[in-house]
């Protein structure tokens, strides 16, 4: 059997992770194409060299564009690739123009298309994550849903017989690492002479945040006025589009910080007093690292962060606020999984081949 992995951007390739390990043990030919939606080596690269990934076999190098230059660039390039390939199942991860274009390809090339993460939905259709979401998990054959929740999504638009639970891989991921630091201390603290606690992280990326300018000026002189500091993590969109603004995304309160690898990533989140982000990978992992979050969204697909108290939703006015009230009370909740998901997704695949 051949399991075909396509991937573009940092959420993907830490999901990868598990998905390549748990089909090496199983013995089953792996195949990764990179589309090339995340072009910037902090971003990319050293997410398959610190997470131990197999290079990819294929590489299609598409870089930026808006979402239909992209996304038909992507769609030209795997229809070749599939074509020689001969995939028994593509696996499709998430929500970028990556999934969408893949799953495409596949279907109308006629191989199975099996959705990593189906389910999600924020129920804001202005959000082009929430477009390629929906779209990947009517054109695909299997649908592998995180939680519970996702799976009543799928039911709900009638997709019950595609749909198996799994639980969530990134949690798979988090687990693994969280245990492989140990003490470690937090890069970012060390770095700027910051104590455990003392500051929080950030990251803003997504388009309804940065396209705007007057949203995304509300957020950033948000995020200076805090009373403690923040470290942004310098995402290529985030900078590119405050630059075009003449917006300076220091100042204040607010530091900014090339990104970071994975690792550092969790080692400076577990020691932070909170995350601000808009992020949905970001969500779940401070959730699963107990670590206090606001998120600049009016929805979030993770509604469990939420729930149980770990996860505010804001607009920019309302950043300050959440960003500096007090953790709530500790739980044992383990709504995405026991970190053996991958597993699962192997066998699934393996027991449902053409």
């Amino acid at each position: 059997m051949q399991i075909v992995s396509v991937v573009g951007a940092r959420p993907q390739f830490v999901k990868l992770a598990p998905i390549a390990h748990a089909a090496a043990r199983a013995g089953i030919d792996h195949k990764i194409v990179h589309t090339g939606q995340h072009y910037d080596p902090m971003l990319s690269d050293v997410f398959f060299e610190q997470l131990g990934i197999p290079a990819p076999d294929r590489h299609l190098g598409v870089g930026s564009g808006s979402h239909g230059v992209q996304t038909g660039a992507m769609l030209a390039k795997l229809d070749e690739v599939f074509t020689d390939l001969q995939p028994d199942w593509v696996l499709t991860y998430g929500d970028t123009n990556s999934t969408i274009a893949a799953a495409l390809s596949a279907v109308k090339l006629h191989f199975p298309v099996a959705h990593l993460e189906a389910g999600l939905r924020s129920f804001n259709r202005a959000m082009p994550e929430e477009i390629n979401r929906i779209l990947t998990d009517h054109a695909s054959d299997l649908l592998l849903a995180p939680t519970q929740v996702a799976a009543d999504h799928l039911a709900s638009e009638g997709l019950a017989d595609k749909t198996v639970i799994v639980g969530d891989v990134m949690t798979d991921v988090l687990m693994s690492e969280a245990a492989n630091l140990g003490d470690t201390p937090s890069p970012v603290a060390e770095e700027l002479g910051f104590t455990d606690g003392s500051y929080s992280l950030a990251t803003i990326h997504r388009a309804e945040n940065t396209d705007d300018p007057t949203r995304l000026a509300a957020i950033v002189q948000s995020l200076q006025n805090l009373d403690h500091p923040v470290v942004l993590l310098a995402h290529p969109r985030t900078v590119a589009k405050a630059k075009d603004q003449g917006l300076d995304l220091s100042g204040g309160s607010l530091y900014l910080h090339e990104p970071l690898s994975y690792a550092n990533l969790l080692a400076s989140a577990r020691r932070a007093r909170g995350v601000i982000t808009d992020s949905g990978g970001l969500q779940k992992e401070a959730f699963l690292l107990r670590v206090l979050t606001t998120t600049v969204r009016p929805q979030t697909e993770w509604v469990e962060t939420v729930e149980l108290g770990w996860n505010e939703l804001v607009e920019p006015d309302g950043i300050i606020q959440a960003a500096t009230r007090e953790k709530p009370q500790s739980t044992d909740a383990t709504p995405y999984g026991d970190g053996h998901a991958a597993d699962r997704v192997v066998s699934v695949l393996s027991s449902s081949g053409r």
